[in-house]
């Protein structure tokens, strides 16, 4: 196993966080992971907010059907996308995956949050004066973990085939 397997690998969804703080350099540096992910033509049609203030984290999870623990969380990244650009979700979701993963890397913990097509997407917008031209994809709730959850993954036999799919 490489660096980068052992950190994907080692991620786990967390929702109960210390009220310790995320070190500035650690949200730059996952936003700089999070930008430089895939994006169809290049077109890079995010928007990255990050959200520290309690009141505001408050009001997000309030809006959330699955989400109240962004209440508790130490930092809360806004992803948008542009409505407009044709493969905004697929591009925002990758940036997404990048900005989790790079704070795995520094020992941060976070869960990811649904945002797109939700029903709070807009309320979510328009609290942090994002232009309408964007949409939520997602919300990303990060800290130091209170606790982490171990859940199983399937195994690899049930989610992959080789060449043809093969009902067993």
């Amino acid at each position: 196993m490489n660096v980068v397997t052992t950190v994907i690998k080692s991620r786990h969804s967390v929702r109960k966080f210390k009220t310790d703080p995320v070190n500035d350099a650690i949200i730059t540096d996952a936003l700089e992971c999070a930008r430089h992910a895939p994006t169809a033509i290049n077109h890079q049609p995010w928007l990255f907010g990050v959200i520290k203030e309690k009141k505001i984290l408050q009001e997000i999870a309030g809006f959330t059907e699955h989400g109240k623990f962004i209440a508790d969380c130490a930092v809360c990244f806004a992803v948008f996308g542009e409505k407009a650009e044709t493969y905004y979700l697929e591009d925002c979701c990758a940036a997404t995956e990048n900005l989790i993963l790079a704070l795995q890397a520094h020992g941060v913990c976070s869960c990811w949050v649904a945002g797109d097509k939700k029903p709070y997407g807009e309320p979510v917008r328009k609290l942090l004066n994002v232009p309408d031209a964007y949409t939520l994809v997602s919300l990303v709730a990060a800290g130091s973990p209170a606790e982490i959850p171990i859940v199983q993954k399937k195994e690899l036999k049930q989610v992959a085939f080789y060449n043809s799919y093969k009902k067993e």
